[in-house]
């Protein structure tokens, strides 16, 4: 019995500890869109997110909507498909677990 107090007891700073490192940048929003390497280029994208249709995975609780629209702009400008992202739809519990939703855009000029 007493080794599994001493193991709960060594634990609960082990968790604490982790999650506190790991929550620097766990929870940054970021554009829903990876480079497929090696796959072929009308595949080379997976993810939601398009040139011309950005997908932003965030977490409601840490970051506001005006960052979020903030990227999709960003995204709008950079692929030169549009002036700014106008909000089409949104998601709950489409991306990782730390950032559950996703707000779909599309660029209009």
């Amino acid at each position: 019995m007493e080794f599994f107090k001493l193991a709960r007891a060594n634990f609960i700073p082990l968790v604490f500890l982790t999650l506190a490192l790991s929550a620097c940048s766990v929870l940054d929003p970021f554009v829903d869109r990876k480079r497929d390497a090696g796959a072929p280029p009308d595949k080379l994208y997976v993810g939601k997110s398009r040139k011309d249709a950005p997908s932003i995975c965030y977490n409601i609780l840490t970051t506001d909507y005006k960052t979020v629209k903030k990227m999709a702009d960003d995204e709008c400008v950079k692929y030169g498909t549009g002036t700014h992202a106008v909000p089409v739809s949104q998601e709950a519990f489409g991306c990782k677990l730390l950032l559950p939703a996703r707000i779909n855009f599309k660029c209009e000029k």
